[in-house]
């Protein structure tokens, strides 16, 4: 670190960054300390006010990639913090990735890179807990993943009108209503207790869904489960997020292209029309 402007760590923790700053603290005025390790917002925050303190700048990432997508374009690293820092070292950050500068707020990528964490294992808990229900019937993962992957593809594109759902509060919908999805589940947890697997990743969900359905919540879209994450003091169905953000907005697609959405007749819901997502249509069809 005695040459070089720009200092970046990526380790295990939080508190080992420490481990390893600590000691060196007083060679960091005048740097740029990019900190990629896996972490929460909160300590974001206190690592670039502790930066701060030491008279350095600061940028907190979010490593959207497997080590072996580094410095390939896939690479998808999400920065937050100082934005003269960002933009007078974007060429070194661009070697490790595809570069996104989310603001100001040292805790803003944390947040980001949490969130999309949390699909992906959402997701994960649901392939492991289907697999482990056909495999009660000797159907080999491999077997079943082959109709898993265009239906899960599929599903995906459901999520831009699910976001506009929850954006708005408006979760009136003509298609299968919450209840639909409540009673599914529970048919769901029940066939995995007779076929003998554990229900756990699944059962939260059952939960919540029983919670909408008991408020009288049952005819509103599926994506009005989320006004039960929403309990904390302050938020309630009447009170939706502001939909205009403070952050950068999310990545374009690499042609700048605004993708569009459109109405299924007699859905009530809003899929995402791009070609990925039409293939995927297409696909499920196939299999179905």
């Amino acid at each position: 670190m005695a040459e070089s402007q720009l200092v970046v760590v990526c380790l295990t923790t939080d508190e080992v960054v420490h481990q390893v700053l600590d000691p060196v603290a007083d060679a960091l005025p005048g740097r740029v300390l990019v900190n990629l390790t896996n972490g929460t917002p909160q300590q974001a925050r206190a690592t670039a006010a502790w930066t701060a303190d030491h008279g350095a700048r600061y940028l907190d990432g979010g490593i959207m990639a497997v080590p072996q997508m580094i410095s390939q374009p896939e690479a998808l690293l999400l920065y937050s913090g100082s934005r003269a820092a960002f933009d007078a070292h974007r060429p070194s950050l661009d070697t490790l990735g595809s570069s996104r500068f989310l603001g100001a707020d040292a805790g803003t990528a944390a947040l980001y890179d949490l969130a999309l964490l949390g699909g992906m294992y959402g997701m994960l808990a649901g392939f492991f807990h289907s697999v482990a229900l056909v495999g009660t019937e000797q159907v080999t993962a491999t077997e079943f993943t082959s109709l898993l992957v265009p239906w899960l593809n599929a599903m995906v594109c459901m999520l831009p009108g699910l976001a506009q759902e929850i954006d708005t509060g408006d979760y009136r919908t003509d298609a299968n209503g919450l209840q639909a999805s409540r009673d599914a589940l529970a048919n769901i947890l029940q066939a995995s207790t007779d076929q003998g697997i554990e229900i756990d990743l699944l059962a939260p969900l059952q939960v919540h869904l029983d919670q909408r359905v008991a408020d009288g919540r049952g005819a509103d879209s599926l994506s009005s489960v989320i006004e039960v994450l929403r309990a904390a003091p302050g938020l309630s169905d009447s009170s939706p997020p502001d939909p205009g953000s403070t952050h950068d907005a999310p990545a374009e697609s690499s042609d700048g292209a605004q993708k569009e959405s459109r109405q299924l007749t007699g859905s009530g819901r809003r899929w995402d029309s791009s070609p990925r997502c039409r293939w995927s249509r297409r696909a499920l069809l196939r299999v179905r």
